[in-house]
């Protein structure tokens, strides 16, 4: 049974009647799903350099016709909030956003947690100690993972001070957040098989990067990043299983994503 298979068969399970389950205790379908996406408004955080959200109301209300009628124009940078990284963001040549296969924006999830490590160091950044670390207490990083850098950075959305490290339009000088090393990036591509990589800040390069390495060695290989995923904390390092849904922009270098989890 191949990935996609397997999600359909978990979502179908919370609708399977199991009589040795009292109904009380049976876990519910919203029980088993955890949404990783920010909301899209005047309060998502950016780069500093890129276009924020706009939301234009062109109607809200009852119509003469007696009925309710709402419709809104939007305007958005392509990277900004809940995310993701398409590889030609940084590779010439590389797969654009709607060319991104479905099957690699699904698959187990390896939540690496570093929460201790970035709250002694806003610049820290995961290294390969800190998957083979994960790996001691779960076993191999599965093939087709979907692996997430746990910071605790999202207990900081959406102020952008303490987010982004400044709150100054167009200011990359004084970014202060936690990303992937290079050489972890390159572990995980060389030596695991895995989907994506995922982070709950900014950036997958680390925010004081100049050069952005890691997206760099991602793009490189045809995997894309998910940015600004949310509510990392309720998910448990193993075991769950990751849904990345970007809107399918054609020719785009990344775009908003609804990301969803399915707890075990």
């Amino acid at each position: 049974m191949n990935r996609v298979q397997s999600l359909g068969a978990f979502i179908l399970l919370p609708w399977i009647a199991v009589p040795t389950v009292a109904p009380e205790t049976s876990p519910t379908f919203e029980d088993q799903v955890v949404d990783l996406s920010w909301a899209f408004d005047e309060q998502t955080v950016y780069w500093p350099t890129a276009k924020s959200f706009e939301l234009e109301v062109v109607a809200s209300g009852q119509t003469e016709g007696g009925f309710w009628y709402a419709a809104n124009n939007i305007s958005l940078a392509e990277h900004g909030g809940t995310h993701v990284d398409a590889p030609v963001h940084f590779g010439e040549g590389k797969r654009s956003v709607d060319e991104i296969p479905v099957e690699q924006l699904i698959g187990p999830a390896a939540v690496i947690d570093v929460r201790a490590q970035a709250a002694a160091n806003p610049d820290y950044r995961l290294r390969v100690e800190d998957i083979q670390e994960w790996e001691h207490a779960h076993g191999r990083i599965p093939e087709g993972a979907i692996v997430l850098m746990r910071s605790g950075w999202g207990s900081r959305w959406p102020d952008k001070k303490a987010y982004l490290g400044t709150d100054v339009p167009g200011d990359v000088d004084n970014l202060h957040f936690p990303g992937f090393s290079a050489e972890a990036a390159d572990f995980l591509l060389s030596r695991r098989a895995i989907d994506a990589i995922g982070v709950d800040t900014p950036s997958i390069d680390y925010g004081q990067s100049k050069n952005f390495t890691v997206h760099r060695i991602l793009s490189e290989a045809n995997v894309p990043g998910l940015e600004n995923v949310a509510h990392l904390d309720r998910l448990p390092q193993a075991g769950a299983t990751v849904l990345a849904m970007p809107m399918k922009i054609r020719g785009g270098s990344g775009a908003p994503a609804r990301i969803i989890a399915f707890l075990p």
